[in-house]
């Protein structure tokens, strides 16, 4: 049996980089040729990075995406290539503003996204992603036209490949099945699939269906890399045709892995339904390989800590940032992110203000120092009384009377945001907000105060999870034996310490029990019966739900952060600020939920 030895290259790639993008894919290719690879696979749309979004509306970027797809061509030689770029499908039959209602510019042309097959210099073939994402994060009929027509393989050291691209892969009856059908022995499938938390297992056992559909080969070749909110996990994948697993690259950090794949079925040569382009027969003989490459999954915990970091680590350097500043107020939230951007930048590039008011504790300035010791990062102290008395003094006669309650509880909120922007605006460095997605689900934090800054690293994480993944770093093994988060930072009750003894239970339901109603009511859209249904208690649902709503337009104002789960706030989830829909008993009619959420 002819034998194809694949190479597999993922990428951290950089959106609108084109030259950057094309130097990183041709210094892949070349250890690709160097090993003996007869092909070599790229992620979907690694010419222009992903997702490109409405830079497609610029003519010029389309254009120069095609100039620098033909640079990777003419790079390669007998190893083909599979490179993900934005092909012009024909010219937009209009132009100006669109028909529809919506109104707004068309995009230049008619635009698929598509993966070039590339060898001996030239592109000796082209595919269309057929089935083309509309949901959650994904946009793509905005921009792109499905493929259609015949499909077609492509012989490549002797086997017969067919191209598939992303979500192509998901579709029980769609391009993977039919080529497999067709007679490919392997079908590849360049992606850019963000991660979720559990994504890994979730891909896997739908490759292994499709492989058992296909009854061929399948290698998976994803994107790595943070894309402002995304955070794509690379873990690119190879299955032979039995669903046993020949290679698995690493999550979150570019890999290149090589594998052979010997071609042909159990009863001899596939039949070919489908017409067959000849590329490359089969090799010379070559040096076989020493083993397979196969990287074990990260644990659950591992796998987020990694994700935040990867995100976080992306988000700022791709942006031009070479520094962060954190206020580090002792409790449990800032640890954590000042951890995770000690180990996304290094301790020399992170900074922390340590800003106590006349109600933080002896021990919470304490936490702080003790943090950033253990992480070894710079930390000043910056006492709030001061500013706090003059502006109060400032504000009595504008409110008649002292600053009391809820508006005097934001202003030490707002003066330490305050304080953090000025700090980034002299020194250049990105504030990193600490908010986790419970506060940030129920309004419990202030806007233009403790929400202020350029990234949100925990915005999508649970405050149950905080603690989770504090005692998972505690925990990690590395060089540094010391732990980065105090025992008694993970001890003390959470509180915003804007008011004598407050405590965070004191406004919200305990954590334990808060968090798994936001995730029926945010990630999974269960309306208040049906949590109820699910044994939620009635009135803490009520409260919940009332929370979540109101605080919409405060979400709206907050700054980017890493996507974990299936839904986060931001482009996954799209609820109108302006909404009276309630779901209560249909057979009893409620008013809308009125009032202004607290803390804004």
């Amino acid at each position: 049996m002819p034998t194809l030895r694949l190479a597999m290259a993922q990428l951290d790639l950089v959106v609108g980089d084109l030259s950057a993008n094309v130097a990183r894919i041709t210094k892949a290719l070349s250890s690709a040729e160097d090993a003996g690879a007869d092909l070599c696979l790229f992620p979907e749309l690694a010419i222009t990075g992903y997702p490109p979004e409405d830079l497609l509306m610029k003519p010029r970027f389309v254009a120069d995406n095609l100039v620098a797809l033909r640079e990777v061509a003419a790079a390669t030689s007998r190893c083909a290539a599979v490179v993900g770029y934005v092909e012009v499908a024909g010219e937009s039959s209009t132009s100006g503003e669109w028909s529809g209602d919506g109104g707004g510019t068309k995009p230049p042309a008619i635009l698929a996204n598509a993966a070039a097959i590339c060898a001996g210099g030239s592109i000796v073939g082209t595919y269309r992603k057929r089935m083309l994402p509309n949901y959650g994060v994904f946009d793509e009929q905005r921009w792109f036209v499905a493929g259609t027509g015949h499909y077609e393989l492509y012989e490549i050291g002797g086997l017969a490949v067919g191209v598939s691209i992303c979500e192509d892969v998901w579709f029980p009856d769609g391009p993977v099945v039919e080529l497999g059908r067709g007679g490919a022995d392997l079908v590849v499938n360049i992606n850019a699939s963000p991660y979720s938390h559990g994504r890994w297992g979730e891909r896997l056992a739908m490759l292994k269906q499709r492989v058992n559909q296909a009854g061929c080969a399948l290698a998976y070749c994803n994107l790595v890399g943070g894309q402002d909110e995304l955070v794509f996990d690379g873990a690119s994948v190879v299955l032979d045709r039995d669903g046993s697993l020949l290679a698995a690259a690493r999550q979150f950090a570019e890999d290149v892995i090589v594998v052979d794949i010997v071609g042909g079925s159990t009863n001899g040569s596939r039949p070919r339904g489908l017409p067959v382009v000849h590329v490359s027969g089969p090799s010379p003989m070559r040096e076989p390989l020493v083993g397979p490459t196969i990287h074990s999954p990260l644990t659950p915990s591992a796998e987020i800590y990694e994700a935040l970091v990867l995100g976080t680590h992306d988000y700022l350097l791709k942006n031009g940032f070479t520094d962060a500043v954190v206020g580090l107020s002792g409790g449990i939230d800032s640890a954590l992110v000042a951890t995770i951007a000690t180990d996304a930048l290094g301790a020399d590039h992170v900074h922390a203000l340590s800003m106590p008011s006349r109600y933080s504790s002896d021990g919470s300035i304490a936490d702080a120092l003790d943090i950033a010791a253990r992480l070894g990062i710079d930390v000043r102290i910056v006492p709030l009384d001061p500013a706090h008395e003059a502006l109060s003094s400032v504000l009595t006669e504008v409110l008649r009377g002292p600053p009391s309650g809820l508006t005097d509880e934001n202003l030490q909120s707002r003066l330490r945001g305050l304080l953090l922007m000025a700090v980034s605006n002299a020194n250049g460095w990105i504030v990193l907000t600490t908010g986790n997605k419970s506060e940030i689900a129920t309004g419990y934090f202030t806007l233009y105060g403790d929400a202020v800054g350029g990234f949100a690293a925990i915005k999508d994480i649970a405050k149950t999870q905080v603690y989770e993944l504090c005692e998972y770093r505690n925990s990690r093994p590395g060089p540094a034996p010391i732990e980065p988060i105090p025992q008694s930072v993970l001890e003390k009750p959470p509180s915003a310490e804007l008011r004598p003894d407050q405590r965070d239970d004191q406004s919200l339901p305990p954590y334990e029990i808060l968090d798994p109603i936001l995730a029926a009511y945010v990630e999974r859209d269960r309306t208040k019966p049906e949590m109820v249904a699910e044994g939620f208690d009635p009135d803490v649902v009520d409260a919940v739900v009332r929370l979540v709503d109101v605080a919409e337009y405060k979400r709206r104002q907050l700054a980017p952060g890493v996507r974990i789960t299936a839904k986060a706030f931001g482009k996954d989830r799209r609820v109108p600020i302006t909404n009276r829909y309630r779901a209560e008993d249909p057979a009893v009619p409620t008013a809308p939920a009125s009032g202004a959420p607290s803390g804004s």
